[in-house]
């Protein structure tokens, strides 16, 4: 079968597009006929060896890469009961997407409602599922509230804001342009501003009456962790779920003491999808907003596993915004 594989970290260039062995399915597995693959910071960041030591995600060379899809069930492993061949599903966090098959633990797979398109699950599942558990589960929270929206015209930043909406919380928004900022209005935001090389901060802190937000969503990571802390309120929480921009790697914890006793975590997707259960239930969620009208994935870009690269040099130079997706199975419509 065709896949793009790596051999070694680095940039676009060790994408490799090879014929290698159709995968067999372990007893706890099923094998996937792939009709859409998802692009995302992941998988940049897969390439670029950021996940070579890590624990959550071990996911090592050599490998193939793609970590979200959606396709057809064509077999199942000895111990997987409630997925059937010929099933429409879905997964993320687990890599081989970007192939014609992949092998994929049961537990991780969403089984799709009829109306819900093989792309529109390959676009949603990813950032779907992330946003749901930072606003359900992390952040908790409730109509009324306020949060701060880092990298709002991004994936995610796009279904945050539409969540938050959905509840009723008042959403501050940044992006790196007044068009991103725009696409951050349109979607909800009551407030978006530029980043202003941390100037954000002020501005948050004028608009709430200097109390600042009560949850910031911050994926940005070292560019703007600290002005982070400047825009939330006293013992709020400051939630850092990405690291675009780097790792900041000398924060001493008195900095939030002095910030206003806030909290901080760092949590991971695959600490909030550990069952069959949480996964449907999640991607259930989302599907329902999709079909509801409520909740808007649009797919920016289409590419195949011929110009794959060409999408990760658009994403890593922030050329591209918005979700794009890999056609693997050129018959499905």
């Amino acid at each position: 079968m065709k896949a793009i594989t790596i051999e070694e970290y680095g940039g676009p260039e060790v994408l490799q597009r090879r014929d290698i062995a159709l995968p067999q399915p372990g007893p706890d597995e099923v094998l996937v006929r792939v009709a859409y693959a998802g692009i995302n910071f992941m998988d940049v960041h897969t390439r670029q060896g950021k996940y070579k030591a890590s624990k959550t995600y071990p996911v090592r060379l050599p490998c193939t890469l793609g970590m979200e899809g959606a396709g057809v069930v064509v077999r199942v492993g000895d111990r997987v009961s409630d997925v059937e061949v010929g099933s429409r599903v879905a997964w993320c966090i687990s890599w081989g997407a970007y192939a014609e098959y992949a092998c994929v633990p049961a537990r991780l797979l969403a089984r799709l409602p009829e109306r819900i398109s093989l792309d529109t699950a390959a676009a949603a599942m990813f950032q779907g599922c992330t946003a749901h558990y930072l606003v359900n589960d992390v952040a908790r929270l409730r109509s009324g509230d306020t949060c701060l929206i880092h990298a709002a015209s991004g994936s995610i930043g796009q279904i945050l804001i539409q969540l938050c909406r959905r509840k009723g919380v008042k959403i501050f928004a940044t992006a790196g342009s007044e068009a991103k900022c725009e696409v951050a209005r349109k979607l909800g935001a009551d407030h978006s501003m530029l980043y202003d090389e941390g100037g954000f901060a002020q501005s948050v802190r004028r608009l709430t009456s200097g109390n600042g937000v009560d949850v910031v969503f911050d994926s940005v990571g070292l560019a703007t962790l600290r002005d982070s802390f400047r825009a939330t309120r006293s013992r709020g929480l400051v939630i850092n779920y990405g690291n675009v921009s780097g790792s900041l790697h000398d924060l001493d914890p008195i900095e939030l003491g002095e910030a206003g006793s806030l909290f901080l975590t760092r949590p991971r997707l695959a600490d909030h999808m550990t069952d069959a259960q949480t996964v449907q239930r999640r991607a259930d969620d989302i599907f329902a907003a999709i079909l509801d009208h409520q909740l808007i994935v649009p797919i920016a870009g289409r590419y195949t596993l011929e110009d794959v690269h060409m999408a990760h040099e658009k994403l890593e130079t922030r050329q591209q915004v918005g979700k794009c997706v890999v056609k693997v199975d050129q018959s499905v419509a």
